[in-house]
Order: C-alpha cells, then sequence, then structure tokens
C-alpha cells in the first residue's frame, strides 16, 4: 500500500471477507488506499493482524474481525463490532472461500461437499443478507462477489468448489433483482489465473503459455474492477460479473492438464458395453 490511488472511498465503510491474504487482501488494501475505512476479515487471526498492520502503517484506517463467515452467529458478530467501530457498511466484499479442494467426484464424500459449500457458498448468503438488512434501510450499499471460471466452465476434481462458484453467480443475479428497489447493487468478479501460490520458473512459465496477454495474474490485478464495481461509475451495473483473466476464457483451445484418475476404478471396456 505504498502509491497513493485517490479518495473514492473516502468516508466509506468496506468489509471484505477472506482478506488475509490474496485477492482479499489486495482488494483491502487498495480501497483503504482510496480512503475507506477497512473492516479485514479471514479465519486466520495472525493473517488479519497482518493486514491491518499494513493499512495502519500507511496511514489508513482499519479493523481485524477474525471469523468463520459460514457461520451465521459469527457473522452476526463481526457486522456488530464493524457497526460500532467503523459505522456501517457501505461496500461488502465477498472473498472468503475454500481453494485447496480437489478431490474426484468418485473419491468424494458429503462432509467435503458440505464444507465447500458452507464456505464458499453459504457464506455469501450469510454476510450478504446480513449486509442487506441495513442497507435497505439507507437505500443504499454495494455488494460484489468473487466468483471463478468454474462458475461455466469445469475443473477437473472440483465438483463442489464448482458448484459452489455456479451458486454464487446465479445468487449474485437473483440478489440484484431483490434487492435493485433498495438501491443496492449486487455485482461480482471473475479471476483468471492468479498467482497467489507463489508459482516461479519453469512450471509458471509453463503454465503461462495458456494465457493470451502471456502472463499470469497477480492479486492487485482484480483491484481495479473491484473498485469500479463499488463506485459511482458503476451506478447504473447490476447482476453483472466482470472478467479478469488475461483472456483465458474466451479462447478456445485445449487445455494442457492431465486426466485425474482414481485408484480402484480402473477402465475394463466390458463394463462400458
Amino acid at each position: 500500500m505504498t502509491e497513493v490511488f485517490g479518495n473514492r472511498f473516502t468516508g466509506k465503510v468496506v468489509l471484505v471477507t477472506g482478506a488475509g491474504g490474496g485477492i482479499g487482501r489486495a482488494v483491502a488494501l487498495r480501497f483503504a488506499a482510496e480512503g475507506a475505512r477497512v473492516a479485514v476479515n479471514d479465519i486466520k487471526a495472525d493473517a488479519v493482524r497482518g493486514v491491518v498492520g499494513e493499512i495502519t502503517a500507511a496511514g489508513g484506517q482499519a479493523l481485524g474481525v477474525s471469523g468463520d463467515v459460514s457461520s451465521k452467529a459469527q457473522v452476526e458478530a463481526m457486522f456488530s463490532q464493524v457497526e460500532q467501530a467503523l459505522g456501517f457498511v457501505d461496500v461488502l466484499y465477498n472473498n472468503a472461500a475454500l481453494i485447496d479442494t480437489s478431490r474426484h467426484f468418485l473419491d468424494a464424500d458429503q462432509d467435503w461437499w458440505q464444507r465447500i459449500i458452507e464456505v464458499n457458498l453459504g457464506s455469501v448468503f450469510v454476510c450478504s443478507q446480513r449486509a442487506a438488512q441495513v442497507m435497505a434501510r439507507r437505500r443504499r450499499g454495494v455488494i460484489i462477489n468473487t466468483s471463478s471460471g468454474g462458475a461455466t466452465r469445469s475443473h477437473r476434481g472440483n465438483v463442489a468448489y464448482d458448484a459452489a462458484k455456479g451458486g454464487t453467480e446465479a445468487m449474485t443475479r437473483a440478489m440484484a433483482l431483490d434487492l435493485a428497489p433498495y438501491g443496492i447493487r449486487v455485482n461480482g468478479v471473475v479471476p483468471g489465473f492468479i498467482n497467489t501460490y507463489g508459482l516461479e520458473g519453469d512450471q509458471l512459465r509453463e503454465r503461462e503459455q495458456t494465457v493470451p496477454l502471456g502472463r499470469y495474474g497477480v492479486a492487485e490485478d482484480l483491484t481495479g474492477a473491484a473498485l469500479f464495481l463499488a463506485s459511482d461509475d458503476a451506478a447504473y451495473i447490476t447482476g453483472q460479473f466482470i472478467t479478469v483473466d488475461g483472456g483465458v476464457l474466451v479462447q478456445q483451445r485445449s487445455a494442457n492438464v492431465d486426466t485425474f484418475p482414481v485408484a480402484g476404478f480402473p477402465v475394463i471396456e466390458a463394463d462400458l458395453m
């Protein structure tokens, strides 16, 4: 947070979930750099303290609110804490998600499915409803949801994750309709290949070959779209998604990936006849 961007969000309160690292952290830092009072949420308390420290060291105002956003009780406590310390939430950015979720469909179980749906989809519902209940009375507010290419294209071994992101996009459109009469806009951002895992060297260069713009994205690439959707420049936009992916989702080419076999399920031609 060393670059000065402006003051578009001075006087605004922004709550970012899953802001302990990656996209959420970058978005929280960018909102703070533009004058917002930022509530930083993550289930990892140490990560929350780190991001809050970055913001305050740069002269911004931030509040750390660690907790599990799939829990209604913890979400209620989080919003109450934010409202008392910073004021009512003007912008909610739903970014919290479980992302290390790969499991082949044949190896999946209900506990795995349920936890991913609760965090990746359920948290969007719980946080958005709590925010909207206050926004509706104030007749203004913005909700932004992080989606994924998996909402419309499929990842191998990620049935639950993709189902949750598809649900997030459907929920975004439905919330936009329900909340529009109250002056609340609901939109989303679709990240492409974002290097939040620290890929480097040959592994990174190989994967970048699938990106038309020739490079993996970084978390900061998402911040411009997020702030645009939260700003008055997007005052007539709701129920929409901005894709930030370097062109990955518009191309027609074979994916350079391996199949995802499962031990114990050998392919026997007689079984398929």
